[in-house]
C-alpha cells in the first residue's frame, strides 16, 4: 500500500476498496484488523530436558481456585515454563498471549487477547469490528468483557511477560480482566515486576493465587532432574555447592549445566549469582562464551538484535550463509534457542539470555549494533513486514528509513485501530524537520489527531508540517505542496475562501489516482455551499460522490450524500432528501462506521429527515448515535463539525428538546470562537438560537450532556476510580467529580451503578 493511502480512503477502514456487499460479508467474519505474529499465541515449545514443576502446577490447577494467578519473579525463574505446564495440565480452553512492546497499544493488546479467546470459543464479530475503529482503544473493553461473559464454559487466559506493558490504557485492560472474568474462569499473569493490579482488593476477596521467588526456586529434586536432563552426573557435594551458590535460581542452574556441557573443567561456579545481571553476564562470558567456538559466539551475540530468528533472516543480518544449519545445531546442543514452530523455521532466544548476549555484543562490537539493525530493517522491509522494519530502523538510528516506512503505513495502521502505535512512531520522529517526508508525516498526523478530536495535538502537528520544506514529490507521486494544501483546506483556519483555494491547489498537485481527490472535491463543494451557491456545490458534490465510491472511500461518500440531501431540503424537495438519507445511512450501517467522525453529520442530518417524515423512533435513534460522536466535533475540523452540530440541534428542536438544542449550540459557539469565518454557518446558528429563545426551556436531561461529559461516560462504565479517570483525561480530580455530579443530575440518578444502567437504557454506550 502506498504512502498516499490517506484521509479519505482510510476512513473506510483498512480495506482500500470496499463495496456495501463486501462490508456485509466482512461483518460475518472474526478476523483481526492487522496481521498477527502467530508465535505470540502459543506457549513456547518445551526444550529437551525441561524440568516439570509438578508440585506448583498441582497447586495452581485446583478446580474452583482464585480467578487470578500471579507469577512474579526476576528473570530466569521459569515463569513462562510454569504457566506453559499449567496450561498443558488444563488441556483445553486455555488462551495464550506472549506480550511484547507492541502490546502497549490497547487495540493491539485486546486484538491478541480476542484472537486467542476466539480460538477457544468463537467470539461475536462485533468485538473485532470495535477493535478496528480508530480511536476506540480502551472503550472496547466492555465489549470484550461482555463477549467473555457470554462464553459457554469457563476459560483460562495466560498473559506472559506482562512487565513490558506500561501504557495506562493497556494496564486498564489487564485490570478489567482480573476483576471481571466470569465464575470459573482464570487469568494467569507472569511478570518480572509487581503486577499493576488492585492486589489488596483481590487478596481481601481471596481472588488471587500468588507465586513468587520462594515458590519458583529449585530444591534438590528439581535441580538433580535438571542436571540429569542435561546428561550430567553430579555428586551430592557438587549439587549442594551449586544450589548454595545459585540459591535454587533455575537460570543459574541451567547455565551451569550448559557451561559444563560446553567443556568447563571447573565443576564449581566461579561466583555466587542469584538473578543479578552483572554476575550472570560475567559467568556467561567466562564459563560459556569462552568455551564455545568463535563462530558460535559471533552468531549468538550478533543475532541478539533479533527477537525472533530464521535462517534467511540471520543470513541477511550476518551477511553470511548457513544460518539455518547453525540454528538447528544450537538447538540440538540445547544452547539457548527455543523453536517457535514445529517445522523449526523460526526460533527465539530465552529472553534473559538474549538480553545478556546483547549486552555482550555492545561490549565486544559496539560499532556493529546499528549496522545489524539496518540489515534487519532491510530484510523485513523486503519481506513485506514494514512495521518490524520500522522497529529495527529506529534501533539503528536510521531516521530516513523510519520516515519513509512510516509515511507508507501510518494511515492503514491507524485505520486498523492502532492509534497508539502511530503516535509512538510520530513521537520518535518529532522535530526531525530535515528528514525526508517529515512534512507529509506531520500533515497526516495532524489529520489523524483532528479526526480523534484531539485539538492540541492536531494544531501541534499542523505547525510542524508547515515548518518543514514544501518542495519535492512524495513516493506516491503527489507533491509535498499539495499535501500541505490538503491539510490547510481541511483545517480551515483562514476561512472559507482560503479553504476553497487550498482545495484547488491540492487538486492541482495530486495524481489522477490519488485518494485525496475525492476529499478535496468535497471540500471545494462545501466552500460553495457555505458561500450560498448550492447549485454549483451540488454539481461538484455529484462528481465527488463518484470519485469517492470508485476509490472505496465509503464514509466520505455518505457525507457527500448528506450534503446533497441538505441542498435538496433547501429546495423544499424532501422526497429527494429522504432518498439521499437512506443511501447515506445504509452505507454507515453496512460498514459499521458508527464511531467515525464522518458519521456524525450522516446521523444528525438523517435524524432530521426521519423526524420530518414522521419516523420518530428512527429519528430518536439517530439523534443518540450522533450525540455519542459529539466529543469528536471540535474546531480542528470546524466545517463538518459545525454542520453536524447544527443538524443535531434542528433534530432536538423537532423533538421539542430545547435544552438539548441549546447545549449543542453552545458547542457550536465554542468552535466559532476559534474559527469565526465559516461562511453562512454562523448565521444559521444565530437564526436557530433566536428560534430557541421563543421555546419554553423544559427539563434538563441526558440530551444536555456536554462534550466533556460525553467523553467521560465510557470511563464511568469501567473499574476506574475518579482519580484514575482524571489521570487518563489529563484533568483535575475536581473537574471529573463535577462532571460526574452533572451527569447524575441530568440522568436523574444517585449512583454510578444507576448512571451506567441509564447509559445502556439511552444507548449512550457504543452499540455492540
Amino acid at each position: 500500500m502506498s504512502g498516499s493511502t490517506k484521509f479519505d480512503r482510510v476512513m473506510a477502514g483498512p480495506q482500500p476498496r470496499t463495496t456495501p456487499a463486501g462490508i456485509r460479508a466482512r461483518r460475518r467474519t472474526t478476523k483481526p484488523s492487522f496481521e498477527l505474529s502467530e508465535s505470540k499465541l502459543h506457549p513456547p515449545l518445551a526444550r529437551p530436558g525441561i524440568v516439570s514443576r509438578d508440585d506448583l502446577v498441582a497447586r495452581l490447577a485446583n478446580e474452583g481456585g482464585p480467578p487470578v494467578i500471579s507469577v512474579v519473579a526476576p528473570p530466569g525463574y521459569g515463569k513462562t515454563t510454569l504457566l506453559a505446564q499449567w496450561a498443558e495440565h488444563r488441556r483445553t480452553r486455555v488462551a495464550w498471549v506472549s506480550l511484547d512492546d507492541r502490546d502497549n497499544d490497547p487495540t493491539v493488546l485486546m486484538t491478541y487477547i480476542a484472537v486467542a479467546l476466539d480460538r477457544v470459543e468463537p467470539l461475536a464479530p462485533s468485538v473485532f469490528r470495535a477493535l478496528a475503529v480508530p480511536g476506540m482503544g480502551g472503550a472496547a473493553v466492555p465489549r470484550l468483557m461482555a463477549a467473555i461473559a457470554s462464553m459457554t464454559e469457563p476459560i483460562g487466559l495466560v498473559l506472559d511477560q506482562a512487565e513490558v506493558v506500561i501504557n495506562p490504557q493497556c494496564l486498564d485492560v489487564v485490570t478489567a480482566l482480573a476483576l471481571g472474568l466470569p465464575p470459573g474462569s482464570q487469568l494467569a499473569v507472569s511478570s518480572r515486576h509487581r503486577l499493576p493490579l488492585p492486589l489488596a482488593r483481590l487478596r481481601a476477596q481471596g481472588g488471587i493465587h500468588e507465586v513468587g521467588v520462594t515458590d519458583l526456586a529449585m530444591g534438590r529434586r528439581y535441580a538433580r532432574s535438571l542436571f540429569d536432563g542435561a546428561g550430567l552426573k553430579v555428586t551430592e557435594a557438587e549439587l549442594t555447592d551449586v544450589l548454595g551458590r545459585t540459591e535454587g535460581w533455575p537460570a543459574g542452574l541451567y547455565l551451569a549445566a550448559l557451561a559444563m556441557n560446553a567443556g568447563s573443567r571447573e565443576r564449581r561456579l566461579g561466583a555466587c549469582f542469584t538473578g543479578d545481571d552483572r554476575f550472570m553476564g560475567d559467568y556467561l562470558r567466562s564459563e560459556f562464551l569462552d568455551r564455545v567456538s568463535r563462530a558460535d559466539v559471533r552468531f549468538l551475540t550478533r543475532t541478539s538484535v533479533l527477537d525472533r530468528l530464521s535462517g534467511p533472516l540471520c543470513d541477511a543480518v550476518l551477511d553470511s550463509r548457513g544460518s539455518a544449519r547453525t540454528l538447528a545445531h544450537l538447538e540440538n546442543r540445547n544452547l539457548l534457542v527455543v523453536p517457535l514452530d514445529h517445522r523449526r523455521q523460526w526460533y527465539r532466544y530465552h529472553q534473559l539470555f538474549r538480553e545478556l548476549l546483547h549486552a555482550e555484543l555492545v561490549q565486544r562490537e559496539p560499532e556493529m549494533v546499528a549496522r545489524l539493525h539496518s540489515r534487519a530493517a532491510a530484510w523485513f522491509e523486503s519481506n513485506g513486514m514494514p512495521e518490524t522494519a520500522i522497529e529495527h530502523a529506529q534501533a539503528g538510528g536510521d531516521a530516513d528509513r523510519v520516515a519513509r516506512l512510516v509515511l507508507n503505513v501510518m494511515q492503514p495502521v491507524w485505520a486498523s485501530g492502532r492509534v497508539e502505535t502511530v503516535q509512538r512512531w510520530m513521537q520518535w520522529l518529532d522535530g526531525m524537520v530535515d528528514v525526508a517526508h517529515y512534512g507529509a508525516i506531520a500533515a497526516h498526523g495532524s489529520l489523524i489527531m483532528a479526526l480523534l478530536g484531539r485539538t492540541a495535538d492536531a494544531e501541534r502537528w499542523a505547525a510542524a508540517a508547515e515548518r518543514s520544506p514544501s518542495a519535492g514529490i512524495l513516493p506516491d507521486g503527489n507533491t509535498v505542496e499539495a499535501t500541505l494544501a490538503y491539510l490547510r483546506a481541511l483545517l480551515c483556519r483562514d476561512g472559507v475562501a482560503s479553504m476553497r483555494d487550498d482545495a484547488r491547489m491540492a487538486l492541482a498537485g495530486l495524481g489522477p489516482g490519488s485518494p485525496y481527490r475525492a476529499t478535496m472535491l468535497h471540500t471545494e463543494a462545501v466552500a460553495y455551499l457555505l458561500e450560498e451557491d448550492p447549485d454549483r456545490a451540488d454539481r461538484i458534490f455529484a462528481h465527488a460522490a463518484d470519485v469517492a465510491t470508485s476509490t472505496g472511500a465509503l464514509p466520505l461518500a455518505a457525507v457527500i450524500l448528506a450534503n446533497r440531501g441538505m441542498i435538496a431540503t433547501g429546495r423544499g424537495d424532501w422526497v429527494e432528501a429522504e432518498r439521499f438519507a437512506s443511501e447515506a445511512l445504509s452505507i454507515v450501517d453496512a460498514g459499521q462506521f458508527d464511531e467515525y467522525w464522518t458519521s456524525a453529520l450522516v446521523f444528525s442530518w438523517g435524524a432530521r429527515v426521519m423526524l420530518h417524515g414522521g419516523h420518530v423512533a428512527r429519528g430518536q435513534d439517530y439523534v443518540v448515535r450522533a450525540a455519542r460522536l459529539r466529543p469528536l466535533l471540535t474546531y480542528a475540523l470546524p466545517v463538518g463539525s459545525v454542520q453536524a452540530l447544527l443538524e443535531l440541534a434542528h433534530a432536538y428542536v423537532a423533538l421539542g428538546d430545547a435544552a438539548g438544542a441549546r447545549t449543542v449550540l453552545r458547542q457550536v459557539h465554542d468552535i466559532h470562537q476559534q474559527r469565526p469565518d465559516l461562511g453562512v454557518l454562523p448565521k444559521q446558528a444565530a437564526a436557530l438560537r433566536a428560534r430557541l429563545d421563543t421555546i419554553t426551556p423544559g427539563s434538563i436531561g441526558a440530551s444536555s450532556l456536554t462534550a466533556a461529559e460525553l467523553r467521560l461516560l465510557p470511563m464511568l462504565a469501567t473499574h476506574l476510580t475518579i482519580p484514575e479517570i482524571a489521570k487518563r483525561l489529563f484533568v483535575s480530580r475536581h473537574t471529573v467529580k463535577s462532571q460526574v455530579i452533572a451527569i447524575y443530575r441530568k440522568f436523574g440518578v444517585n449512583s454510578r451503578a444507576e448512571a451506567i444502567a441509564r447509559m445502556h437504557e439511552l444507548g449512550l454506550l457504543s452499540h455492540s
